[in-house]
């Protein structure tokens, strides 16, 4: 089992590509790691560390991808009081549901146990063309809370 399994949420595919970024990072500071793009609930342990990375689609909605795991989690309701995360969201401040995604999907973890690590990181794609930047810079404190 990897010390953390990277999820991510992805449309047009930024979320993904910051999720294998920050594995990359974790990897070199001698964390294993899994990354997988919309997993399924079978495909995920639900002790240890998650570290879910999610862009916003539409007004505030989920990705196509993350959608099914949601929708299980919320049916299912599993116990996840053995489980902590951290949280990145991918947005445009333009939009009234701003990080939506990120914040529906955490918002349901918690109801179901699961303890968040640190703060939420919520990336502009306006301010930051390079989301893997911020996203680098959030991991090394959220990195130092482990």
């Amino acid at each position: 089992m990897a010390d953390i399994t990277l999820i991510s949420g992805s449309t047009l595919g930024s979320a993904e590509y910051v999720a294998e970024h920050l594995a990359d990072k974790l990897e070199e500071a001698g964390f294993s790691t899994e990354t997988l793009h919309g997993p399924t609930l079978d495909e995920l342990s639900l002790q240890g560390l998650w570290l879910i990375v999610s862009s916003t689609h539409g007004a505030g909605e989920l990705p196509d991808n993350l959608q099914p795991l949601y929708e299980t989690l919320e049916q299912q309701r599993p116990d996840l009081s053995d489980l902590r995360f951290g949280a990145i969201g991918i947005g445009n401040r333009e939009y009234d549901l701003f990080c939506g995604a990120i914040k529906q999907f955490e918002q349901l973890i918690v109801s179901l146990g699961a303890k968040r690590i640190g703060e939420r990181l919520e990336i502009d794609v306006l301010e930051h063309e390079i989301p893997e930047d911020p996203a680098e810079v959030w991991l090394e404190n959220w990195r130092s809370l482990l």
